[in-house]
């Protein structure tokens, strides 16, 4: 049976809700009843008329919906503390999707005419609900294929119209140009005119369909582990910021009084390295109380993970099983597969020579893409190449001829080669030297992720050795870019990665994006570790203290007080 105070204060923390008094809460919570769902069991189907409103109190659903190929498509799962069924009870429509408990679940649930009433007792709570529909629908229709296996978005929003509306105003006002053109033409039966006209109506709505593009790529997401800033100009740039939910130092909103009046304003996310800002975000308020919630919650999980690890090692030391406890992590880096087995061993060696990711013993090593390689040798090959073509070309020439011959004789009578094809190669060997050299320097540029530490590391040929290493569990924040038309059509570019009061950048690798996952996969892994070790020496101290009381318990009870005979007799 859960509790009132328990319901109140499971309540009282769900972004929903914000707003009421605790006297509103405790009249909300006694209308919820509670429900318990064995594993398996179907809440409800796809199609099916919404009959209210479902929040978890304890364990585990998944969502799914059908797919053209796999049937049943899970899209995501939901745990303690999240809710659902409320879209199409605000929408009035039925069933989009079919939950399942996937464990022994514990509900609470609000009737459909409790969840009606309680939206027109309160309206201030609409808002609250239709961000986070608008929310979901988005994170729905999106995909985004860094994220975890287990990861889960639960706040994703573009910029506010306005910024839309913002961008179209001068192609909408180019507008006059064609038009003005159209009129000219007609008025004096040119077609010079008109064709211009229709050239510039063309530039005009590709100008406008870029506008509206490049404000549809822009999001702000908040999942179960991270907080995350995309932002993306097709073809030019395109970056991803993100810093983990356990390094938030705050949360507020900035509105002026425009955005007072239109409700949008900024979300600014205070992290221990600085900031990330969620600009022109609509209903502002409602979404920082979603990253508010979940920050939360982040920090409500640690400390129950603190007291599961401690209820194991008691459990170890009175000899009990332990549960062996999963790490949720992010996703691997997808590597191209190669059947290497079926390619020619040269042609095997000769791909060595330019791979760009290597893993070797749990650690990855990076290399600049081979576009910078190009760039830097392109001199000392075209130097080369040059010269080769020049022998080539005169050894053919040497072969056609009737009067010369690679062999001449002198004057003398010996024979001897030809200068030019002699010299050739001679003067080439710089060249190739050089070029050797830059190809040394670029293999050189190490950027390397172990299970424990990063490094970037470069040594020049012959020259000084630098190394920059940091612990990875120090890593506060880290993001990527790609500049440029080349970096975006080539996908590679750089990851910033800030470590205390320094940062690492790693200048140019392929695939920046799953470079940043892999970073990320490994901290997350590594702070999960390092939160398990934290103060184990302490942990089994005291549990050594338990457990032996525990083995000894019966021997701590009291004796019994024996009262004399004599003394009954004088009382």
């Amino acid at each position: 049976m859960i509790e009132l105070k328990q319901r109140i204060t499971l309540i009282n923390k769900i972004h929903l809700f914000n707003g009421l008094k605790e006297d509103q809460l405790a009249g909300i919570a006694v209308k919820f009843d509670e429900v318990e769902a064995p594993a398996s069991q179907i809440l409800f189907k796809r199609g099916d008329k919404p009959d209210g409103f479902y929040i978890i109190f304890k364990g585990k659903v998944n969502v799914t919906r059908a797919h053209e190929k796999q049937g049943e498509e899970i899209i995501i799962w939901l745990v303690a503390g999240d809710y659902f069924g409320e879209e199409a009870l605000v929408e009035n429509r039925s069933r989009s999707a079919t939950i399942t408990a996937i464990e022994d679940t514990t509900l609470l649930f609000l009737s459909r005419a409790n969840f009606e009433e309680l939206m027109g007792k309160y309206p201030n709570l609409k808002p609250n609900f239709l961000v986070a529909i608008k929310s979901h629908k988005l994170a729905r229709a999106t995909k985004f294929d860094w994220l975890g296996p287990k990861e889960i978005i639960y706040f994703v929003a573009r910029r506010h119209k306005i910024r839309l509306y913002q961008a179209l105003v001068m192609p909408t006002l180019s507008l006059l140009v064609p038009i003005g053109l159209f009129t000219w033409g007609t008025l004096v039966n040119a077609v010079t005119p008109m064709a211009l006209g229709g050239l510039a109506l063309i530039f005009i709505l590709g100008w406008g369909s870029w506008n509206a593009l490049d404000w549809s790529n822009d999001y702000y997401i908040v999942t179960n582990q991270r907080v995350v800033w995309l932002e993306k100009v097709i073809g030019l740039y395109d970056s991803r910021e993100e810093a983990p939910l356990s390094t938030i130092l705050s949360v507020g909103v900035e509105t002026d009084q425009l955005g007072r009046i239109l409700d949008y304003g900024n979300v600014i996310v205070r992290t221990f390295v600085g900031r990330i800002e969620f600009d022109y975000v609509d209903h502002p308020n409602q979404a920082a109380g979603m990253i508010n919630e979940y920050w939360e919650r982040v920090k409500s999980v640690l400390t129950v993970s603190q007291k599961d690890v401690m209820r194991n090692t008691i459990r170890q030391k009175l000899g009990l099983p332990v549960e062996k406890r999963t790490l949720d992590e992010l996703p691997p880096v997808v590597t191209i597969n190669r059947n290497l087995a079926n390619l020619p061993l040269w042609w095997v060696a000769f791909l060595s020579l330019f791979t760009l990711r290597t893993e070797d013993a749990g650690k990855v090593i990076y290399h600049k893409h081979w576009i910078v390689l190009l760039n830097q040798i392109w001199k000392p090959l075209a130097f080369t190449l040059f010269m080769f073509a020049l022998q080539i070309w005169r050894m053919m020439n040497l072969a056609a001829s009737n009067t010369e011959s690679f062999l001449m004789p002198n004057a003398e009578g010996a024979l001897r080669p030809d200068t030019l094809v002699l010299a050739l190669p001679m003067l080439a060997v710089p060249f190739i030297v050089w070029l050797v050299w830059e190809y040394v320097d670029w293999k050189n540029d190490i950027f390397m992720v172990a299970s424990d530490e990063i490094s970037d590391m470069d040594r020049k040929p012959f020259g000084k050795e630098e190394k920059r290493s940091a612990q990875i569990d120090s890593i506060l924040s880290t993001s990527y870019t790609r500049e440029g038309i080349i970096p975006y059509l080539f996908n590679y570019g750089t990851v910033k990665i800030v470590v205390g009061g320094a940062t690492f950048d790693f200048q140019d690798v392929s695939d920046p994006a799953s470079v940043q996952a892999d970073i990320n996969r490994r901290r997350t892994t590594r702070i999960a570790k390092k939160n398990e070790d934290a103060g184990k020496d302490d942990r089994e101290r005291f549990a050594t203290w338990i457990a032996a009381y525990h083995e000894n318990a019966d021997t701590f009870k009291a004796p019994p007080i024996i009262v004399p005979k004599d003394a009954e007799n004088k009382t």
